[in-house]
């Protein structure tokens, strides 16, 4: 019998996994050479993966050289319009086409992330799933494209709002609150929900960025 090797990763996706992770933060310098030797890769790859996300604006020229590209408030307030309304979709769809097995996945995500409350580095990749498993429950290809687009940019933002005091029992009771519309197939509720908890995070975002609200210690 064959044995089964995972697929290796290229280039791109182990630097955008590395901006997402929060190893490169907005700012940090990337180098070729350097990207090379953590990877393991050979510097070409390197190079054309870099091309490419400096192409998607994940990138951006400070000289000569190439940095994690940063968000002004007028980016972040257009990727926030835009990702609530993506979201809302999302929901919708959810709440129309969503099978009884991704209803289930979802209330799990949220009973398992109740523990995750007091750890907003935790709590903040829990959220990404939970997101990315509504966009699934869609049923359409081109709108969890498009999500993922919309998810890579958020990526450039150089904290979560998850880590405001607070937030995170807020983030689980809306989670809780969208995946019962969905449940009862209840479309225009999901589609508002999920637009007002995205609305609610750009607040706290908002907030952060002022130094208006306390950020949980980490």
């Amino acid at each position: 019998m064959t044995e089964f090797k995972p697929a290796q990763k290229d280039a791109y996706t182990l630097i955008l996994e590395a901006i997402d992770s929060g190893i490169y933060r907005p700012g940090d310098r990337l180098v070729e050479s350097e990207l090379a030797d953590r990877f393991g890769v050979s510097r070409t790859p390197i190079r054309e993966a870099l091309q490419r996300l400096e192409t998607q604006s994940l990138l951006a020229r400070d000289g000569r050289s190439l940095i994690v590209a940063s968000l002004d408030h007028n980016q972040l307030s257009e990727l926030y319009v835009v990702r609530a309304e993506l979201e809302g979709l999302a929901a919708r769809l959810a709440a129309r086409h969503a099978t009884e097995e991704e209803i289930r996945v979802l209330r799990d995500m949220v009973e398992e992330d109740r523990t995750l409350v007091d750890q907003p580095k935790a709590l903040s990749r829990a959220n990404r799933r939970f997101h990315k498993q509504i966009h699934l429950a869609s049923h359409n290809r081109y709108l969890v494209q498009q999500l993922d687009l919309v998810h890579r940019s958020m990526a450039l933002m150089a904290t979560t709002s998850i880590a405001a005091e607070g937030r995170g029992q807020d983030t689980i009771a809306e989670h809780n609150a969208i995946v019962d519309a969905i449940a009862k197939r209840d479309e225009q509720t999901a589609y508002q929900m999920l637009k007002d908890h995205i609305s609610k995070a750009f607040v706290t975002r908002l907030k952060l960025d002022s130094g208006a609200i306390k950020r949980l210690e980490e």
